[in-house]
């Protein structure tokens, strides 16, 4: 099926990017086991590309991820399609419900040892503000609609290491990665990489680890969609470099 941006918002980046070619590149040096995934945030029903569906069922972002991912769907999801309230809320769909704010939420699941603890962590969880994003867009990579925000990647640490090379090969420097073992999809992975315009790595959280197909020996990776042309380039560098494993 063809799909129509029809929108300013969703044109095209000045530079053009071959995502086809970029996705080839990332899973033919990678191995990996599904496509990179392509997300875009649109903040109102007019900025979905005319003829994509939407999503027919209730799941979490992580599993919407893992659709695109693993069995090449092309979709987008309002807020009643985010099953996962904290998903939602840092992704800008959705209010924060009270019982995550004050805590409540992860204390009850044993994930802290006080309702303080977690509140300290929610605190510092990056998130959209409520109601600014409509819906969230979904699609490997290879076969994307739409002009993509963030690049997902769900790998092993073995690539992981070779994409984090990858982002520093042109400039040097260091990574700094942020996670808290919670809502890595969704914020760590999506929203903060979106935010701050800079890669980010997280090992996962445990409703990822179930709902969304992340193994054992895999962890998650966003980076800004600008930065596609230069990971891609790099990477066959790097991994052909004298000193790679």
């Amino acid at each position: 099926m063809e799909y129509e941006a029809t929108i300013m918002s969703n044109e095209p980046m000045k530079i053009p990017v071959n995502y086809g070619e970029a996705a080839e590149t990332l899973k033919t040096i990678l191995g990996l086991k599904g496509s990179p995934v392509a997300i875009r945030f649109a903040p109102s029903k007019e900025d979905i590309p005319a003829g994509m569906a939407e999503l027919d069922k209730t799941i979490r972002h992580c599993s919407m991820v893992n659709l695109a991912r693993s069995e090449g769907k092309i979709f987008y999801a309002p807020a009643d399609k985010h099953e996962c309230n904290g998903g939602a809320w840092s992704l800008g769909l959705k209010e924060i419900t009270p019982t995550l704010k004050n805590g409540e939420f992860y204390f009850k699941l044993g994930k802290f040892d006080s309702a303080a603890a977690c509140k300290r962590t929610i605190e510092k969880v990056t998130h959209l503000s409520p109601g600014e994003t409509y819906a969230t867009l979904y699609a490997p990579l290879e076969k994307t609609p739409f002009t993509p925000q963030v690049i997902l990647i769900v790998t092993t640490p073995r690539n992981m290491l070779k994409l984090a090379q990858s982002t520093l090969f042109r400039l040097g420097g260091r990574i700094y990665a942020e996670f808290s073992g919670i809502q890595s999809v969704c914020s760590d992975a999506t929203t903060q990489t979106y935010l701050t315009g800079r890669p980010n790595f997280s090992l996962g959280c445990d409703g990822s680890r179930r709902f969304s197909g992340i193994t054992d020996d895999e962890m998650v990776m966003g980076f800004p969609a600008e930065m596609l042309p230069e990971i891609t380039a790099a990477l066959k560098i790097v991994v052909g470099a004298a000193g790679s494993k």
